[in-house]
């Protein structure tokens, strides 16, 4: 299943709203450096999805991102 996602780096506060099944808004607080925000928003769904391959298929250096739960 893939997952569109719409990420906001640097914010004050943690958050994520689903506008759909497969569309999600998300707010973290690590900047887009060093790839600190991608990792937060893989671990955020990894907790979501437990017991299931999450990974980041595009939108490594964009603020709109696929990910591929498995």
């Amino acid at each position: 299943m893939y997952i569109k996602i719409r990420t906001k780096a640097g914010a004050k506060k943690e958050e994520v709203t689903a506008e759909s099944a497969d569309h999600f808004l998300v707010s973290v607080r690590q900047k887009a450096e060093r790839n600190m925000a991608n990792t937060r928003v893989l671990e955020i769904f990894r907790t979501r999805f437990p017991g299931k391959s999450v990974r980041l298929i595009s939108g490594h250096h964009s603020p709109s991102k696929i990910i591929s739960v498995d």
